[in-house]
């Protein structure tokens, strides 16, 4: 056609096949004044015409040398509309082609610094209005990429129709589609290095996607939600602090509770309805959510995640996410989400070999490949890879006011040879054993969550005795706020584990806690993992017939609130769940028709009163002067007592009896005189307990015991954990 220039059969070729590498320097509007021209691909239009935007004459594009190809001069200078004449009918819109960059040239510098902290709103897809129009734009990295293409039901996920434009060096792809709405389906089409064609790739950065089984991304809608929870967001760094109470019931969502007319999960509304004053009315001070951001499998429970910017829409839209946050905050609940930066599955829609090289993951298998869960390992020495998780981190903390995240599998993360043999690892550049980028990535994080995210808190599940997983970063720490201790459940729960007759035999298995307790800050977990693979449920580890195993069950939960540290406690386990947790199926709910199951959770209600109610019972958690040991050394009797201490707050007695044996007149300690009052006994009758007891309390004798010069004479009921407060010290009524 007279006026446009010819395009080079090679350029012809690769627009026909879908391998143009620079759509825009053929596609769009070119030239100026008499020579201005513009060239649209639309494969399978029957005719396109450039309709003025000033309300001109249309003109008529006319047929290229290949199918979809249309040409013409453009006899005028403003802007123009497509009018694509399709088999189903004539779609209007702008020419994509014609618009200028999406991205600055900061945003690009930043996501090569691995520094871009507001990457959900670079990368990704956002509605946006460019150049005065409405649409999306979209923004994806993949540097090795011949060609990146953005695909879905709007171009019959024809990888030809929407190319991206590479931006120079930085490796990304960006392009705004006019007209295009919130709700799209969408995935990104590429070409590796190689030429080859890759699976159809979801959004790295997406912020909503479709209902596994699908992998679609989806396009958000705009941000909707004002947030009406300022005064706890003000206060939250008071109530995540060392000093504070923090109790936290741990949930899978898609299990604690079904809607009783579908068996469906509930959803975000749902769970805001039931599960925040559930939360409540037993006095947890924190919910702790398994993973929800986005993944492909179920059965991980979250903790294969692809979406790492998108909460799961099993459970709704992003939108119930962040209301269901709101609704926790309103009733004083902090929200902590189990958050993946260590590793990630294959899926070929995901994050593997992205852009046909290893990019998000190690090439070598030695670095790359987690052989216990056949997945991969994230390239933490990479600037932009880092950059991603610690953006996503944050968008769960900024975007959703999440207000911490418990990092997910720390120590796999900190050592080269995690579960692999000689040979199967590399050493790190001075030889040892440890992963010095995982370490770095670590402190990062951690760094960038406290200067930006003020009140909100870390948590390592770090099962090694690395050393200062919570030690501030200046001082050669990890920065987190708080670590899970392994040590403490694993031992604790070997011994509870054991008949009572062997006890005496294995009595540091409740004591050797207490060598290491204040070198850390700790959170005590019996979490989902003890509850899965075949462990049974906490209560079928308890030894004895059913009513020694649930009294056993009391008194491990109230040593466990008396033991200096954070609780955690996986949903389940207050009512004495009797079954394995199966994530396809509630909890046992129907067992609180039970009395003895209504026991175990009054009391866990009643632990959780007390231990906010009682400053020795959490102030210094974490500092060894919070905790005097009384008796640490009676293992015939498998009988221990410590105080729990706070400066200016009354100490608390706690006694803790493990053999199903009373012990009368047994003599303890105190350095309080007068009247001791019983403020919890484990063996009550309230809580499914014989009821024997001390009758409300005792008074002291002026008997020296145990380095104190006033000793109170005790019956200890069979398997129980008693507390004691001095006269006039509260109760922990409200």
């Amino acid at each position: 056609m007279s006026g446009v220039p010819p395009l080079d059969p090679h350029v012809l070729d690769a627009l026909a096949h879908g391998r143009l590498e620079d759509p825009f320097a053929v596609l769009g509007p070119h030239g100026t004044g008499a020579d201005r021209f513009v060239r649209v691909f639309m494969p399978g239009a029957r005719g396109v015409k450039a309709v003025p935007a000033d309300g001109g004459a249309p003109v008529v594009l006319e047929a290229g040398a290949v199918n979809g190809l249309f040409t013409a001069p453009l006899p005028f200078a403003g802007s123009y509309r497509l009018a694509i004449d399709w088999p189903g009918g004539v779609q209007e819109t702008e020419d994509t082609y014609a618009f200028g960059l999406v991205l600055g040239d900061l945003d690009l510098h930043l996501i090569a610094e691995g520094r871009h902290f507001e990457l959900a709103h670079a990368l990704g897809s956002s509605p946006a209005v460019l150049e005065g129009v409405e649409g999306v734009r979209f923004a994806v990295w993949a540097p090795n990429a011949r060609r990146v293409s953005v695909v879905g039901d709007f171009n019959v996920w024809d990888g030809r129709r929407h190319a991206m434009r590479r931006r120079g060096a930085s490796g990304v792809f960006e392009l705004f589609i006019p007209r295009l709405k919130s709700g799209a389906r969408y995935k990104y089409e590429i070409i590796g290095p190689d030429g080859t064609v890759l699976a159809q790739k979801a959004d790295p950065v997406a912020r909503s996607t479709e209902l596994p089984p699908g992998t679609a991304s989806i396009v958000p809608h705009p941000a909707r939600h004002e947030w009406r929870d300022g005064a706890f967001m003000a206060a939250r760094a008071g109530r995540n602090a060392p000093s504070a109470p923090i109790s936290i019931y741990e949930v899978h969502a898609g299990s604690w509770l079904r809607d009783r007319a579908t068996g469906d999960p509930l959803n975000w509304t749902q769970l805001a309805e039931r599960l925040v004053p559930y939360v409540k009315d037993l006095g947890f001070t924190h919910v702790e959510l398994l993973p929800v951001a986005e993944h492909p499998f179920s059965g991980s429970w979250g903790y294969q995640p692809l979406g790492l910017f998108a909460p799961s829409r099993r459970f709704g839209e992003p939108e119930d996410f962040a209301l269901f946050v709101e609704a926790c905050h309103a009733a004083g609940i902090g929200v902590i989400i189990d958050f993946v930066p260590a590793h990630f599955p294959s899926d070929a829609h995901g994050l593997a070999r992205f852009d046909g090289t290893a990019l998000y993951e190690h090439e070598d298998p030695r670095e790359g490949f987690h052989q216990d869960w056949n997945t991969l390992i994230y390239n933490f020495g990479r600037r932009e890879v880092a950059g991603f998780l610690i953006a996503s981190a944050l968008h769960w903390l900024e975007h959703f006011h999440v207000d911490g995240l418990r990092v997910d599998a720390v120590a796999s993360m900190l050592y080269r040879d995690y579960s692999r043999a000689a040979g199967q690892w590399i050493p790190n550049r001075f030889g040892g054993r440890e992963n010095l980028e995982a370490v770095d990535f670590l402190r990062h994080l951690n760094a960038v969550v406290e200067e930006r995210c003020p009140g909100a808190i870390t948590l390592a599940e770090e099962s090694t005795a690395w050393p200062g997983v919570t030690r501030p970063i200046g001082e050669g720490g990890l920065g987190f706020s708080y670590k899970w201790n392994m040590g403490w459940m694993h031992d604790t729960l070997h011994y509870m584990e054991r008949d009572p007759i062997h006890r005496r035999h294995h009595h540091d298995g409740l004591t050797f806690g207490l060598v290491y307790a204040f070198t850390e800050r700790f959170v005590l977990p019996l979490s989902h993992d003890e509850v899965v693979h075949g462990k049974g449920s906490l209560i079928g580890k308890m030894p004895g017939d059913f009513w020694q195993k649930r009294a056993n069950l009391r008194a491990y939960l109230g040593f466990m609130w008396a033991h200096p540290g954070k609780k955690l406690l996986f949903m389940g386990g207050e009512i004495a769940q009797v079954r394995e947790w199966n994530h396809d199926r509630e909890i046992d709910w129907f067992l609180l028709e039970d009395e003895g199951h209504r026991g175990v959770q009054t009391l866990v209600r009643d632990l959780n009163r007390l231990y906010a109610a009682l400053p020795a019972l959490h102030a210094l958690d974490d500092r060894p002067e919070g905790f005097r040991w009384l008796v640490g050394d009676d293992r015939e009797n498998s009988v221990l007592a410590f105080l729990r201490l706070a400066e200016g707050a009354p100490p608390v007695l706690a006694v803790v009896n493990l053999t199903p044996v009373p012990r009368h007149d047994y003599r303890i300690g105190v350095p309080v005189p007068g009247f001791w009052r019983e403020v919890l006994n484990s063996d009550a009758t309230l809580y499914g307990g014989s009821g024997l007891g001390n009758l409300g309390g005792a008074f002291t004798r002026e008997t020296p015991s145990h380095g104190e010069a006033h000793a109170l004479a005790l019956s200890l009921p069979p398997l129980s954990t008693l507390l004691f407060v001095p006269e006039g010290a509260p109760d922990g009524e409200a």
